[in-house]
């Protein structure tokens, strides 16, 4: 389960991906919660921010994966989350000093989906380079523990440290956990990163964005996970926002509850996420669609849940559903992609799955402000499902495959005496 933690590049760089990713999920919660008081309790105003924050993913990510197809990962990551850091600090000071407002918190948001735009793709093809890939399953499934595993800690600790401190300390808590990934990308050996499967640097400089698209959309292996992860990812994919507005506005709980929605969706997916590490080899497109049609079922049930147990409960199959699909799809298209396109690809993975916000999170926004928070979330699942079993049944018919449901006869149990008794 944890066998690529062996190499020590990569032991490094997911320690310090996990030390930043704690602090990160404190400030979405700090940030939600600053939203909401500067904003009158306005989930339109959420679907802003959460725009805002994506919509230079939108914009930039393909430009970022020929970057990390040009040059050198290691050296992007170090600048990229460099600038976090500063991004974080300057926001810290204006929250502590009381002098933020609604429009400092968009301009953030804005500015550090830049940082995201650029390090988000790179440190996806990065992976490959840090463990080989022999054994990338494995450190994707890790990567993904690792991401969760701060989801869970993160969202629980933000929301005893807004109750307890309010929302400054906590941004400046990001500002200083974000340190921790240029001490670990600095700490690597660059001599043992896997790089003999990149092309040389003549072919690596002439590298074109389109390029990496005709790849993709000559490849219906990797054109399918990516279609259907680009609508659950902008209908569904939105908890930070309808979590957030589903705690305060139809439950009227306070911030350590929120806290509490965002832990179990993060419980069930770190479950998710470690059920996919043993995975050795390519998952297939029915491992990918059957895990969609899960996440969108349960999805759709959070929605309709009537009480706030409920919605913990069910938040924790949701989050399980929801990491075992995106994961196994990006694996799916990582162990299928040659090494010369890999950033590109990646660029264009994290477009769909982090890009669409910007498109969905105002909707999402919208529908919550005026439907009811609930609303929300099982529209967007029952979207997310349609297009599941939609795509299920366009590769059922593609591959000439048919379902088959089984009923599997109880097991018999028998008491066996012995002499010896």
């Amino acid at each position: 389960m944890f066998q690529s933690l062996q190499v020590r590049n990569y032991r490094l760089f997911a320690s310090g991906q996990l030390i930043k990713l704690i602090g990160v999920w404190m400030m979405f919660i700090a940030q939600d919660w600053l939203v909401l008081e500067l904003s009158d309790d306005s989930a339109t105003a959420l679907g802003v921010v959460t725009a805002l924050q994506f919509t230079p993913v939108l914009l930039l990510t393909l430009l970022s994966g020929r970057l990390a197809d040009r040059y050198d990962k290691r050296l992007l990551l170090f600048v990229a989350n460099a600038f976090w850091t500063v991004l974080a600090l300057g926001m810290s000071v204006l929250v502590l000093t009381d002098l933020v407002q609604l429009w400092h918190v968009f301009a953030f948001a804005a500015l550090l989906g830049v940082a995201n735009a650029v390090e988000t793709p790179v440190r996806q093809a990065f992976v490959s380079e840090l463990v080989g890939m022999s054994l990338l399953p494995n450190a994707l499934s890790l990567n993904a523990a690792v991401f969760n595993s701060a989801r869970i800690v993160g969202p629980a600790v933000a929301g005893l440290a807004i109750a307890a401190f309010d929302v400054g300390p906590v941004f400046l808590f990001t500002a200083v956990s974000s340190i921790a990934p240029l001490a670990t990308v600095v700490r690597m050996r660059p001599a043992e990163l896997h790089r003999k499967d990149l092309p040389p640097v003549g072919e690596r400089d002439s590298a074109k964005v389109v390029d990496g698209l005709r790849y993709v959309f000559r490849r219906p292996d990797l054109l399918l996970p990516m279609a259907v992860m680009s609508v659950i990812g902008m209908t569904l994919f939105n908890f930070q926002l309808t979590l957030a507005a589903l705690a305060k506005t139809v439950f009227r709980t306070g911030a350590a509850s929120f806290g509490l929605f965002s832990t179990a969706l993060a419980i069930g997916a770190l479950v998710g996420a470690l059920a996919g590490t043993g995975r050795r080899s390519r998952p297939s497109v029915w491992v990918v669609l059957g895990a969609a049609v899960g996440c969108a079922a349960f999805g759709t049930l959070v929605g309709l849940a009537p009480a706030y147990w409920l919605v913990v409960a069910l938040l924790l199959p949701t989050g399980f559903f929801m990491v075992f699909f995106a994961q196994a799809a990006n694996q799916r298209v990582q162990l299928g992609v040659d090494a010369a396109f890999r950033g590109r690809v990646m660029a264009l993975w994290v477009l769909v799955f982090l890009g669409t916000n910007p498109v969905g999170a105002p909707v999402i926004g919208w529908v919550a402000e005026t439907y009811g928070a609930g609303a929300s979330i099982w529209m967007g699942g029952l979207i997310s499902l349609a297009t599941a079993l939609l795509a299920l049944t366009w590769q059922l018919r593609r591959s000439g495959a048919r379902l088959r449901f089984r009923v599997l006869p109880m097991p018999r149990f028998y008491v066996v005496s012995s002499p010896d008794c």
